[in-house]
């Protein structure tokens, strides 16, 4: 009998176990049974033809309606060509050459009804040319009259595959495990599956393969979904009980240190928000193991106020806070915020003041040696930085708290490399971010990490109007954009132009300041990204001409980048035409306008990010979104989402629904491509949200898994490879 586990090179033909080796990453008999079908065909209703594409490798149904015999053009002998067609009057043409060619007449007679799998091409003149398959692999349903009836109303599943291997050579290996697959211990406890009424696990297997009917399939579909999200809660439970046992030194409150002195001098009052989520931070922050906690909101909700005043109760504690940012321009405006915010509070010398220091990789040797002396003597109770505060010789003298902004730019070894800079016991960590998550996506990603969310904006916030700009369509609303902008500077007012490439290097790839969105992924044919540095020179002798226009990228020294910055916060520049370096953490009151040219390029969260860089100081905002794209087009419906509301939170869902979830979750648990085969996140959510109360419950219960031994082996199989390093260290 077959085990679970067994290699699949022991359960198989060598010639059918490499291959799914190979092109799959299929190792065991279970990774063979999780390789779930893509989709089903009904032979009944044979599947439609009318949604191919060139180049694409596709498997589709259809039934043979005659065949021709062709001569060949340029030597001796013919070929031939099958139509098939799908019963709804779409055709695609199947040619066969030389030998294979009279081996394929005699299997394929018209009435045969078959699956085909090739690269789909086109043969003819533009959209009337003919849909084609040269050469493709095949197999006829074998139907017979005693099962006629039952074979029509089978579902056919039809499963992702690869160029050196067919969907039905699949479907054949999964048969051949199902008949000599031995007893299979099921994770999920009787208990749960009775009250959710779900399948048995062999069940669910048998009919997601080989279902009878549709029925079988929405049976064999809700067992697993339910087994993903089950599993992955299981697994991030186990986490929070870990995390409860590790050690923590405790940094509770003071009523007369440093922070009372802080709140004191705020010339601004906290939101509700602000302060309901600052009590559960100074609460956790006072137990003796380590906080985890996510805080989230929207562009400009508060969050940096949130955590410096965190920062400063460790401080007030005898610890050191770090603030660690994904980018020298983030971590020097986080520096002069923080100071700024301090005031006189913000210098060693000061009695209950604390010294705030930076450290950055393109620091000078001397600002570099007295950063990591203050930083490992103590000197220093807030350290801000980037990726340097990584390095093994930075040291602490007692780290105490780490907070991360934007953590989804920083990779798990990174984060944890610091985490091991406290010591004797963990860190307090706190995670920031300003894109919002749905919940269903929090508490999966993030299912290890208390999670808090600012909804309401401060007072003094503005609201921003967005509107999408057809450049192509419509040139003379690209010359309003420009006029606009001038409009705002005449008011004494700031703008920024974002474009999506720096310019003036040779080639694409090594030119861009950040990640592309959309439909500038993956074989884009339409013309290169705008560049800053052809944009903000045409700008400055054209249509802005008079106004002080400045460039900023990411290819800029960091003193000089620092130098334009502090400019434009000063009023010094009329005009920043910059990259994504100006994404997050950029605050400068005065920007009222926001152009983000090719906007298309750019994914709906990055959008969201970018308009927040306005209206930050009581001016009302203004997001011009520039666009080639013409209406009724994907990109073109994203860009108008993002104009159509403010609401991040809705805005992430959007982003979601146009990206797969493994980049979401991958990120989260092992780096690379989601494990999960079924479940989605968004449509998914009270699958999810009954897991996540079902696995809480049960691990409470049974910490050590000892009743559940099914459960502890499946875990303990999930856990076994490198996705165990890159869990433990999330």
């Amino acid at each position: 009998m077959t085990r679970f586990d067994e290699p699949l090179i022991k359960a198989l033909d060598p010639k059918t176990a490499k291959p799914l080796e190979s092109s799959l990453n299929i190792t065991t008999v279970g990774d063979l049974l999780r390789h779930y079908p893509r989709r089903y065909a009904e032979r009944g209703e044979l599947t439609t033809l009318d949604a191919l594409e060139v180049d694409e490798h596709v498997t589709v149904v259809g039934e043979v309606s005659r065949l021709m015999r062709k001569p060949m053009r340029n030597r001796s002998g013919t070929w031939l060509e099958v139509e098939v067609v799908d019963g709804r009057r779409n055709k695609i043409y199947l040619s066969f050459f030389g030998r294979v060619s009279h081996v394929v007449e005699g299997r394929l007679q018209p009435g045969t009804r078959a699956m085909f799998s090739g690269k789909v091409g086109r043969f003819g003149r533009g959209d009337t040319g003919k849909w084609q398959l040269n050469h493709p692999e095949f197999e006829p349903f074998e139907e017979t009259e005693a099962s006629a009836a039952e074979f029509a109303a089978a579902p056919v599943p039809i499963y992702p595959a690869a160029g050196g291997i067919s969907s039905w050579v699949i479907r054949r290996a999964i048969g051949v495990v199902l008949d000599t697959l031995g007893p299979l211990p099921d994770p999920l406890p009787d208990e749960v599956r009775v009250r959710h009424r779900l399948a048995g696990l062999a069940e669910a297997l048998e009919a997601v393969h080989r279902p009878r009917d549709q029925q079988d399939v929405s049976r064999a579909r809700k067992r697993l979904k339910f087994d993903e999200a089950f599993t992955l809660q299981a697994v991030l439970a186990r986490r929070r009980q870990a995390a409860a046992a590790w050690p923590a030194t405790p940094r509770p409150r003071r009523d007369d240190g440093l922070l009372a002195d802080f709140d004191g001098r705020l010339p601004f009052k906290l939101t509700d928000g602000q302060v309901e989520v600052g009590d559960q931070i100074a609460a956790e922050l006072a137990r003796d193991h380590p906080m985890h906690r996510l805080l989230q909101g929207e562009v400009g909700a508060g969050k940096t106020v949130v955590a410096l005043r965190a920062m400063l109760q460790v401080v007030d504690a005898g610890g050191q806070a770090v603030l660690l940012a994904p980018t020298e321009v983030l971590a020097q405006q986080h520096h002069r915020s923080i100071i700024r915010m301090l005031g006189d509070l913000g210098t060693g010398g000061v009695f209950g003041g604390t010294a705030v220091t930076l450290l950055t990789g393109s620091m000078g040797a001397a600002g570099r040696r007295a950063a990591l002396l203050d930083a490992a003597s103590g000197a220093a109770g807030v350290i801000v930085g980037t990726h340097a505060l990584l390095q093994e010789h930075v040291q602490f003298a007692d780290l105490g708290l780490v907070v991360v902004d934007e953590q989804h730019r920083f990779g798990v070894e990174q984060r944890d490399a610091l985490r091991e800079k406290a010591g004797g016991g963990r860190p307090h960590v706190l995670v920031m971010t300003a894109t919002p998550i749905p919940r269903t996506v929090a508490m999966t990603v993030f299912g290890d990490l208390e999670v808090s969310t600012l909804s309401q904006l401060p007072s003094g916030r503005a609201p921003i109007t967005t509107h999408v700009v057809p450049a192509a369509d419509k040139p003379h609303y690209l010359d309003r954009t420009w006029a606009r902008i001038r409009e705002e500077v005449g008011l004494g007012r700031q703008a920024y132009i974002v474009c999506p490439r720096i310019g003036d290097l040779e080639g694409d790839e090594g030119d861009l300041d950040g990640d592309f969105g959309g439909d500038a992924r993956g074989g884009d044919e339409r013309r290169p990204p705008l560049a800053v540095m052809e944009v903000a020179p045409m700008l400055a002798g054209g249509p802005l001409s008079g106004l002080r226009v400045e460039a900023l990228h990411g290819r800029l020294a960091p003193e000089e980048k620092d130098a334009i910055m502090r400019a434009f916060t000063r009023g010094e520049i009329d005009v920043l035409v910059a990259t994504t370096v100006i994404e997050v953490g950029v605050d400068v009151p005065n920007s009222s306008v926001m152009v983000i040219m090719d906007a298309d390029r750019f994914g709906v969260s990055q959008l969201h990010q970018l308009r927040g860089r306005v209206g930050r100081g009581g001016l009302p905002g203004l997001c011009l979104l520039v666009t080639d794209f013409p209406p009724d087009t994907p990109a073109r419906g994203r860009l108008d989402a993002v104009a159509a509301t403010l609401d991040g939170f809705e805005l992430s869902r959007v982003d979601l629904e146009q990206r797969r979830e493994g980049d979401v979750l991958g990120a989260a648990q092992s780096g690379r491509r989601s494990s999960l085969k079924m479940l989605q996140l968004l449509r998914d959510e009270e699958i999810i949200r009954s897991a996540r109360e079902e696995a809480t419950a049960l691990l409470a219960a049974d910490p050590t898994l000892e009743a559940h031994e099914p459960l502890k082996t499946e875990l303990d199989r999930l856990l076994s490879d490198t996705r165990s390093d890159y869990l433990e260290k999330t």
